[in-house]
């Protein structure tokens, strides 16, 4: 059985994917400088990884998630990527995120201080929790990753 990590280089804007017993990494996300292109990130964070080794980033200087399709040279943009904002189709920094086995995304949005939801091949996302200011009440969330 082989085992990976994958690991986020938030300086180097880059995703590298490790066998278990090597030390140099596989680029799989990533690796042409900072910028927003789709061959390129601004601060990668958190990482998802799907049963096809697809890999999911919170792009979180440009407020998007990528999706690299395994060996892709370039990433789709799956959740914002329309600058930075509170509007369902924008993000204020995304964090953690997870997908589930219908291809849909949450993604916590730290500065919006809510949890967003994108369903496969949606336009815009749908808040399922927070969303409602900072704050300690049960319907708020403190910048959550």
């Amino acid at each position: 059985e082989l085992r990976y990590l994958y690991v986020s280089d938030y300086i180097k804007h880059e995703v590298r994917l490790y066998k278990l017993g090597e030390n140099i990494g596989t680029l799989v996300a990533g690796g042409n400088g900072q910028g927003a292109g789709l061959n390129q990130l601004n601060l990668p964070s958190y990482l998802f990884i799907d049963g096809q080794q697809n890999v999911y980033v919170s792009d979180y200087s440009n407020n998007r998630v990528m999706k690299w399709n395994k060996g892709a040279t370039a990433g789709i943009v799956v959740a914002g990527g329309h600058g930075l904002g509170s509007a369902l189709t924008q993000f204020y920094s995304p964090e953690g995120l997870f997908v589930d086995t219908l291809g849909t995304l949450y993604v916590a949005d730290c500065y919006n201080h809510r949890v967003i939801r994108w369903t496969q091949g949606a336009t815009q996302g749908t808040v399922i929790a927070g969303g409602n200011g900072q704050g300690a009440g049960a319907n708020q969330f403190n910048y959550p990753f």
